[in-house]
């Protein structure tokens, strides 16, 4: 594993194995075979463009669930963890250590379909015992990406 490859990989998926041979001063066939090994491995997951969706389709809202679940035994969170991730809604979902144990995150179309997909999917699994849910009004920064555009400030539509 060469971690080094993987934070140029995290920065920019669309960096070449020339291009990351050149700036770590390797081979670009040293890279390029580093970098199978580690999606052979599962090191590497896939690779994914950051997109603004609110620039590009003002229709769509996310939401931040927090899920307190009763555990099962000799399973853990896990059941429940992978059932929730499967769901075409969720983008992520995350184990977490304090008040609520797992958040998820969701992307709907409406307020309305978000909340209609809590109440009827999530908060109706057998393990699931408490949600809230925490809409989210503008993203500034996602995987490393700075998204807020200072020319088209516009906190003050949010503002009651």
């Amino acid at each position: 594993m060469d971690r080094k490859i993987l934070k140029l990989l995290s920065k920019n998926a669309r960096a070449t194995a020339k291009e990351i041979a050149v700036m770590l001063g390797r081979t670009e066939e040293d890279v390029a075979a580093q970098i199978r090994e580690m999606e052979k491995a599962g090191l590497i997951r896939g690779y994914k463009a950051v997109v603004d969706w609110e620039a590009v389709d003002t229709t769509t809202v996310s939401a931040i669930i927090e899920l307190k679940v009763t555990p099962k035994a000799g399973l853990g969170f896990e059941e429940v963890a992978e059932r929730v991730a499967k769901y075409p809604e969720v983008e992520s979902v995350y184990l977490m250590s304090g008040v609520y144990d797992l958040s998820v995150m969701v992307r709907g179309k409406t307020f309305q379909e978000v909340a209609m997909f809590v109440a009827k999917e999530l908060s109706t699994i057998d393990s699931v015992t408490q949600t809230a849910t925490h809409f989210v009004l503008r993203r500034y920064k996602e995987m490393d990406i700075e998204l807020h555009d200072r020319n088209n400030d516009d906190r003050s539509t949010f503002l009651l």
